[in-house]
């Protein structure tokens, strides 16, 4: 076992089944909270609450796994993981407490933050010049799992709405299961990092991406592109429901759509777009999508319509794989672990803070008759954010001449 050759091909199976464990939970959980709470407000404050937990405990742990893997290696880091996260499903779906799922989602956030970890094997496994490639293939795996995780957590929730939970924690033990017999360690011990108070401090790993040359301003960029987006995946939804009535199913059915142009686009295309334009035209272009796509979400009223503006906006999906890529090449090979971890702690931050100021939004505007405009204030807010990551994007480019 030891000696196969690790690879690609390894690490996109374990994303994609631990994808598509999340995946399945997304269509329900605001359902699951809704049947513990007794109104809208509670029901869109409590999933706020729970999403922002799982976000301050994936910012502490995502440097911390880095780091953990940048020492002992990326396959023990992913298990572990993996284990902690299937625990936790368990939990969600037996309980009846608010606190207890709000204690589950302390768990599944710090053993989720393994992804910071399978961004660093695919950085170990992978040429410089061949990352952008790459990072857009691990993208297309999430996306593969985004496709039928939600689509199927749907279908089960309509059956009963914690029967996706255990299906979530089945997958994660077959992963641990994957991991333990055939995943290979892609981080060979001379090439390993000592552990240190610095690299574990998710802080300090921050500060640490400032001091990459020349991409300051593309972590910026990472961040409120980031902001975005995640308002966008902790609002829709919630959103879907209160404006357009919908059930699990139907957005099961949407995050489907979503899943599959995520997966043409970063497993098919980002090859050929890459080639084509290159990481600071795709940046460019797909925030200009994005920003558009935004403001036509806030303005749709007939929740049909979401679909092809979901499809149209399909280069919005290669920005973040056009990012990782600039900022890995700026970091050494010993460093791969610390500065994923660090990307993804930025991540969390946004799911900390989008979710407060999502929620928040949507429990001002929640009451409002759903034709009314400002019942897609939150899409409006993510507009602008694309348009700061926009203007910071062309005045650093233009910068480097």
């Amino acid at each position: 076992m030891r000696s196969r050759q690790a690879s690609l091909s390894f690490i996109l199976i374990t994303v994609f089944l631990d994808v598509l464990g999340i995946g399945l939970m997304l269509p329900v959980l605001p359902s699951l909270v809704g049947s513990l709470t007794t109104s809208h407000d509670n029901q869109a404050m409590w999933f706020g609450a729970l999403t922002v937990t799982y976000g301050i405990m994936q910012f502490l742990c995502s440097p911390l796994l880095g780091a953990l893997s940048d020492r002992y290696g990326r396959r023990p880091v992913l298990l572990l993981s993996m284990a902690g996260l299937g625990f936790s499903y368990i939990v969600t779906s037996l309980t009846h407490s608010l606190v207890l799922l709000l204690l589950s989602r302390v768990v599944s956030g710090g053993t989720g933050a393994s992804f910071s970890v399978a961004n660093a094997y695919v950085a170990d496994v992978t040429p410089a010049e061949h990352r952008g490639k790459a990072f857009g293939a691990l993208g297309a795996a999430f996306g593969v799992g985004f496709i039928f995780g939600p689509m199927v957590g749907g279908l089960l929730g309509a059956i009963d709405l914690r029967l996706p939970f255990m299906v979530a924690a089945c997958l994660s033990f077959l992963n641990v299961l994957y991991g333990w017999l055939v995943l290979p360690e892609s981080l060979p011990p001379e090439r390993r990092a000592p552990l240190t108070l610095k690299r574990v401090n998710p802080f300090s790993a921050l500060g640490h991406l400032g001091e990459l040359k020349g991409v300051s301003a593309l972590v910026l960029v990472f961040v409120f592109s980031g902001f975005a987006q995640f308002i966008l995946q902790n609002t829709w939804v919630l959103y879907t429901e209160f404006r357009f009535g919908w059930t699990p199913w139907q957005n099961g059915v949407a995050l489907f759509v979503v899943g599959m142009t995520s997966a043409v686009v970063q497993g098919v295309l980002m090859g050929r777009l890459l080639k084509r334009f290159g990481e600071v035209k795709i940046i460019m272009f797909g925030l200009c999508s994005s920003m558009t796509a935004y403001v036509l979400y806030g303005l749709i009223t007939d929740g049909l319509w979401l679909y092809p503006v979901i499809v149209a906006n399909f280069l919005s999906f290669a920005v973040t794989p056009a990012l990782q890529t600039l900022i890995s090449r700026a970091a050494a090979a010993n460093e791969q672990g610390v500065v994923q971890g660090s990307l993804n702690a930025i991540n969390s931050i946004m799911l900390v803070i989008a979710p407060l100021v999502g929620a928040s939004i949507l429990a001002a505007v929640g009451h409002l008759h759903p034709g009314d405009w400002r019942m897609g204030s939150t899409f409006f807010l993510s507009a602008c954010l694309q348009l700061v990551a926009l203007v910071v994007t062309v005045r650093h480019f233009r910068k480097l001449g």
